[in-house]
């Protein structure tokens, strides 16, 4: 139980800092209105220092699906604690999405445009198309495990492994994030979604369902490869399931050119 205590609070404090960067940069009236992208990519890489420094000791601060899946996937994390890790940080998610809609109150009846409320609480992508949404955060998460395996691999000066953690989030977010906002935790984007979809937000749109699968399952699917893929290259143990992984990987990529080829003809 403490465990599921310091995940739900971790990635409730994730979620207030991460979503509420976003809320200072579209919402109208916000003393932060219009501060940009790399304004929000380096809230969001602080937010994720902080959540780090705040439950890191008890939890490990996996505060991601991804993540948890990820490290269970390579037997650096037990199975029978995957499902519990999970639903808090779910239910983090979804409270820190309910204390960012009761900070910005005002502010929502303010903002005319309905996708920007609704990019508060989830991503969306800048191009709508599926396969290539898919394989960004696929890619964006792969690199995020690889970074954390890397980071966790390397001694730094004691309490220093949340800031560069940060600093990877923030690269990610400049490098890889324009396509589709790099969700790269399905909790990050679920949670929040589920909040922007009960939530009595003046004059909010959909909370756009299509795309929803996209932020959970392109995630889960880089988390675990990017996993396997880190074992593969540098500890030299290329499981059967890295392997499965590869195929799979290709596969989204296919689809991704093909998709691109259709648009284009």
């Amino acid at each position: 139980m403490p465990n599921f205590i310091a995940e739900l609070i971790g990635t409730m404090v994730l979620i207030i800092l991460g979503g509420g960067v976003v809320g200072g940069v579209v919402l109208t009236k916000s003393k932060a209105q219009n501060a940009g992208w790399i304004v929000i990519t380096v809230g969001w890489g602080i937010a994720v220092a902080i959540a780090i420094y705040a439950v890191g000791k008890i939890s490990g601060a996996h505060l991601n699906p991804a993540v948890t899946l990820g490290l269970a996937s390579v037997g650096e994390f037990p199975w029978k604690d995957v499902p519990l890790y999970i639903l808090g940080q779910l239910c983090g998610a979804f409270l820190g999405a309910v204390v960012v809609y009761l900070h910005y109150l005002p502010h929502w009846r303010k903002t005319q445009e309905g996708e920007l409320k609704r990019a508060v609480f989830c991503t969306d992508p800048a191009i709508d198309a599926k396969w290539s949404n898919l394989m960004s955060e696929i890619i964006g998460t792969a690199f995020l495990m690889q970074g954390i395996l890397a980071i966790g691999s390397n001694e730094f000066t004691q309490g220093l492994n949340p800031l560069v953690v940060g600093l990877l989030i923030v690269a990610l977010g400049m490098s890889l994030g324009g396509t589709t906002g790099y969700a790269i935790n399905p909790a990050r984007d679920l949670g929040p979604r589920i909040a922007h979809f009960l939530l009595p937000i003046p004059g909010k749109t959909h909370s756009n369902w299509g795309y929803a699968w996209i932020p959970v399952v392109g995630p889960i699917m880089g988390g675990v490869f990017g996993s396997l893929l880190y074992y593969a290259l540098f500890k030299q143990q290329a499981t059967p399931a890295f392997w499965v992984g590869c195929v799979l990987m290709a596969g989204v990529m296919v689809m991704a050119v093909v998709e691109e080829r259709k648009r284009n003809a």
